[in-house]
């Protein structure tokens, strides 16, 4: 039988995918997100082959997944135009952008805590 102070301690858990921290998280967490943000934030516009050159060390596979799981959040815009070879192009939404200031601040942090 739990005691008084097991029982508060168990009601005080929060699950943290149900908070907007968490949530945010699952937005730009993951290894390569940010980065594809952060390219997109730069560029604008920017074809599937440039962004694999853009990005170090990732597999076409990986991209392309995680091109998917953005666009599914309503960060990333897919627009493909029907010609031969085809041409897909990607960009943020609106929702993509308002992730500006929450990069910025990283970026900043980064500038004032790096060690050069």
């Amino acid at each position: 039988m739990p005691n008084e102070l097991e029982e508060t301690h168990i009601s005080n858990i929060v699950d943290l995918k149900d908070t907007g921290f968490g949530y945010t998280l699952s937005v730009i967490g993951g290894k390569y997100k940010i980065i594809i943000l952060y390219w997109l934030l730069e560029n604008e516009v920017m074809r599937f082959n440039e962004l694999k050159r853009s990005i170090l060390n990732i597999s076409f596979k990986t991209l392309s997944v995680t091109l998917k799981e953005m666009e599914a959040d309503g960060i990333v815009i897919r627009k493909e135009f029907p010609q031969i070879p085809p041409k897909v192009e990607y960009s943020l939404t609106d929702r993509g952008r308002s992730l500006i200031s929450v990069i910025d601040t990283i970026c900043e942090w980064g500038e004032m805590n790096s060690q050069r």
